[in-house]
C-alpha cells in the first residue's frame, strides 16, 4: 500500500503542488465534489476535491459517511473559504464501504446520550476524537512530569487481598463455581479452595504498595485502572477509572502539596500547548451548549478557567476555617445548601467545594487537616489528636480534583488507628512491617484520572471522558 502522510502533517505543510497519499474516514461528501476527510490524527478535516469525470460512478456511489478511503493527488492551496489547502484526487480507493441507510453518524448534530448508546463509534464524531486526543496528552503529560523529576513509575497489584480505603464496596474476584460454592464447618466461603486461597479483590487503589516502593525508591508513582463497586448512576462516578498515586518518602504535608500543585499547573499548561486546537474546539462547544442558560448558571469559561490554574497561586486553608466561612456564608444562612452546614467535623460535599472555590476565593483551594473520623486510617494524626494531615485540592466545577495526606509512620499511633477503624492488624503485616524497619515521614496523593480529563475537556458526564465506560447494569466491549 502507498504510505500515508497523517492528515495533521499535511496541514502544517505549505501547498506545492506535491503528490501525497491521505487515508482515513469520511466525513461528509458534498456536491459529489468535496470530501471531508478526517484520520484522527488532527480535529480539523482535509478537504478533498473530487473530478466527478474521471471517478467511475461505482466509487463516487460508495463515498459515504464512515467509509475508509486512500485518496493520492495534488496538495494546492485553496480558493475556497475554510481551509488553506486542499487535496486534488487523482486516485480513489474505497478500503472500506459505510452502508449509509444503516451508519449511525449521519452528517447531523447527536445528542451525547445518543453517542453513548454507540459508544463504538463516537470516536469518529469530532467532540470525542477531541476528548481521547486530550486523555492522551494528559497522560502522557503526567508521566513526563514524574520522569523529569526523578519519580519510577510502579504497577501496583489489580488483585488484592487488602482494601486501601477500608471502604468494603469492591468486586470479589473467584474461581470458584456460583452454582456451587464450598463451604467451611462454621457455614462460610472455603477460600482455601479458590485459586488465590484467600478472598481476593480489585484494587480501589495502589497506594499502599507505594508506600512500600518509596521506603526503598523514595520517589515513586503509580497510574493503572482502580474499581470501586458502588451502585451509583451519577455523572461523578465509575466503577472502572483510572488513578495517579505518587508516594514520596521523607516528605510532609507541605511537600505533598507543593508536588500536586505542581503536577496540575504542569500537566494543564502541557495539554494547553499540544491540543490547543482541540480545547478551543470543546470550549466553543461549551459555550453554545450554555449560551441559552442565564449568566449565573453557566459554567467558568473553559480557557479562563484552565489558564486560572496556571496563573494563581493555591488558597491554602484548614478545614475549620472552611467549615466556618461555609457555615457564616449567605447560602448557608439562607438554607441554599442542600447539606447544611452544622456542626465541625461533617464530610464537605461538592456544593460546599465548589462555593469556596468559585465564589469565596474564586481560584483552587487546597483544604488541609481534616477531622480524622472521616479520614483514611493511614492519615498522620496531628498534634491535638482531633485532626489528621490530609489535604483536598478543589477546582472550579469539579470540586475535589486531588486527596492526599501526609502517611502515619509512628507505629503505635498506626496501629491504635487500625482498630479503631477495625482494618485487621494480622493481614496487613506487610505494611506495618515499613513502620518497623527503617520508617521515614512520607506522603502522597491520589488524582482520579477521569477527573482531571472532566474538567480540562469542559464535559459534564464522566462517562464520556473515558473510552468504554463501566457503570451499573453497564459492560459493553
Amino acid at each position: 500500500m502507498n504510505k500515508k502522510t497523517r492528515i495533521s502533517q499535511l496541514l502544517k505543510s505549505t501547498p506545492a503542488g506535491q503528490i501525497v497519499t491521505a487515508k482515513g474516514w469520511v466525513r461528509t461528501f458534498r456536491n459529489n465534489q468535496f470530501i471531508a476527510l478526517n484520520d484522527g490524527s488532527i480535529i480539523t478535516n482535509l478537504q478533498v476535491v473530487v473530478d466527478r469525470d474521471r471517478l467511475s460512478e461505482d466509487i463516487l456511489k460508495r463515498i459515504t459517511p464512515g467509509a475508509a478511503i486512500i485518496v493520492t493527488g495534488k496538495l494546492i492551496e485553496s480558493l475556497g473559504h475554510g481551509q488553506t489547502m486542499e487535496l486534488v484526487a487523482d486516485e480513489i480507493i474505497i478500503a472500506g464501504d459505510s452502508d449509509p441507510e444503516t451508519y449511525p453518524l449521519q452528517p447531523k448534530r447527536h445528542s451525547l446520550e445518543f453517542l453513548r448508546k454507540n459508544g463504538h463509534l463516537r470516536f469518529r464524531t469530532q467532540t470525542f476524537s477531541a476528548i481521547f486526543r486530550i486523555r492522551h496528552h494528559l497522560a502522557y503529560a503526567i508521566h513526563k512530569f514524574f520522569n523529569d523529576r526523578g519519580f519510577y513509575y510502579m504497577n501496583t497489584p489489580i488483585i488484592t487481598g487488602s482494601d486501601a480505603e477500608g471502604a468494603g464496596e469492591m468486586f470479589s474476584v473467584t474461581t470458584l463455581s456460583l452454582n456451587d460454592v464450598p463451604k467451611n464447618e462454621d457455614g462460610l466461603v472455603d477460600y482455601s479452595q479458590d485459586f488465590f486461597e484467600k478472598e481476593t479483590n480489585l484494587t480501589v487503589s495502589g497506594q499502599l504498595e507505594a508506600e512500600l516502593a518509596a521506603t526503598a525508591l523514595s520517589n515513586v508513582y503509580t497510574f493503572g485502572p482502580t474499581f470501586r463497586a458502588e451502585n451509583s448512576n451519577t455523572t461523578r462516578h465509575l466503577a472502572e477509572f483510572w488513578m495517579v498515586e505518587p508516594e514520596i518518602a521523607f516528605a510532609d504535608l507541605n511537600d505533598d502539596m507543593d508536588l500536586a500543585e505542581n503536577m496540575l499547573q504542569y500537566v494543564i499548561g502541557y495539554a494547553l500547548e499540544h491540543a490547543r486546537l482541540d480545547i478551543d474546539f470543546l470550549a466553543k462547544r461549551l459555550e453554545n451548549e450554555e449560551k441559552n442558560k442565564p449568566q449565573n448558571e453557566r459554567s467558568f469559561p473553559l480557557l479562563e478557567k484552565l489558564q486560572s490554574i496556571i496563573d494563581n497561586k493555591f488558597e491554602r486553608i484548614t478545614y475549620t476555617q472552611a467549615f466556618d466561612i461555609l457555615r457564616n456564608s449567605k447560602p448557608n444562612k439562607k438554607g441554599k445548601f442542600k447539606y447544611p452546614v452544622k456542626e465541625w467535623g461533617m464530610d464537605l460535599q461538592s456544593e460546599h467545594e465548589r462555593y469556596l472555590v468559585e465564589k469565596k476565593f474564586k481560584k483552587p483551594v487546597i483544604i488541609t487537616d481534616y477531622p480524622k473520623d472521616i479520614k483514611a486510617f493511614y492519615m498522620r494524626l496531628n498534634e491535638d489528636n482531633n485532626t489528621v494531615a490530609a489535604m483536598d485540592i478543589l477546582v472550579p466545577g469539579i470540586g475535589e480534583l486531588v486527596g492526599g495526606s501526609q502517611r502515619e509512620e509512628r507505629l503505635d499511633v498506626l496501629h491504635n488507628r487500625m482498630k479503631e477503624m477495625n482494618i485487621p492488624t494480622e493481614e496487613m503485616q506487610w505494611y506495618l512491617d515499613t513502620r518497623v524497619y527503617g520508617t521515614c515521614p512520607h506522603a502522597g496523593f491520589g488524582l482520579g484520572f477521569e477527573r482531571l480529563v472532566l474538567f480540562v475537556t469542559g464535559m459534564t458526564n464522566i462517562r464520556d471522558v473515558i473510552p468504554f465506560p463501566r457503570f451499573p447494569g453497564s459492560a459493553e466491549f
